[in-house]
């Protein structure tokens, strides 16, 4: 079966991906059988011969995830990340409290030791 896909070139931070069609199982840098244009991350650059991917879909060639969502972005929306709010987590309001409870529980011991060394004293 052959795809339609993205094929890297360039250093790693300045990635470019030609636009191809190769059997689905075939390396990423591995023989291809057309080229259909090309996308640039950096300048958001996509140029693609339509008449040639319109041809090779035809034909029975899937297009990619990665290839789709450049050609389809409203198909994939975008997930809002979940804003920070000002309350503190479960976990740390959890370890507060038990650091409150051994304060509480450490000042109650000296109050009664503080008050044994009273009695003592009066005798």
């Amino acid at each position: 079966m052959l795809k339609i896909k993205l094929k890297p070139n360039g250093k790693v931070h300045q990635r470019s991906f030609r636009i191809i069609v190769a059997p689905d199982r075939s390396k990423v840098n591995g023989n291809f059988v057309d080229d259909l244009g090309f996308y640039t991350p950096q300048s958001k650059t996509l140029q693609i011969d339509k008449e040639k991917l319109a041809k090779w879909v035809k034909n029975g060639a899937q297009i990619t995830e990665g290839l789709d969502k450049l050609l389809n972005p409203d198909k994939y929306p975008r997930k809002k990340k979940a804003k920070k709010s000002d309350e503190k987590s479960p976990k740390i309001e959890k370890t507060e409290k038990a650091a409150e409870e051994k304060v509480v529980e450490k000042t109650e011991e000296v109050k009664e030791e503080v008050k044994i060394e009273e009695v003592v004293e009066t005798k």
